[in-house]
């Protein structure tokens, strides 16, 4: 039997990393909660990028539900601060690739993070 791997590059299957966080199990980290959100991005489930974006700087979900479609290839996290144990703010750096047509692209972004009632959201990012 062929499981699908995850698309966050994990090494695990989607129904070991990602799903159960899409299903609403609260990600452990900001990098956990990263991760997830790749996976959504890939799986185009905007419901959960809703969800796990911050009030404060979320984009209305009409906008998230109709994302254009987009060949993401990979994942690179490049680094992480904080976003774990008791902290209450963290920071991811990640390197996404995706293809245009035919032109390979790459998605560098540092996002921030914040964790409010035991939940961790993602704040906004800077390229």
């Amino acid at each position: 039997m062929n499981v699908p791997l995850c698309p966050c590059q994990s090494g695990k299957t989607y129904g070991q990393c990602c799903r159960p966080y899409h299903d609403g199990k609260a990600a452990p980290t900001a990098e956990t909660l990263m991760r997830s959100r790749y996976s959504a991005y890939v799986l185009g489930n905007g419901a959960y990028l809703h969800r796990s974006w911050h009030s404060s700087t979320r984009p209305n979900k009409k906008s998230l539900m109709q994302l254009p479609p987009t060949d993401w290839q990979g994942l690179e996290i490049v680094r992480t601060e904080q976003g774990s144990g008791q902290d209450v703010s963290g920071v991811v750096e990640f390197i996404a690739h995706y293809r245009d047509g035919d032109q390979p692209q790459v998605l560098h972004e540092t996002s921030r993070f914040v964790r409010e009632a035991g939940r961790w959201y993602y704040v906004d990012g800077t390229y």
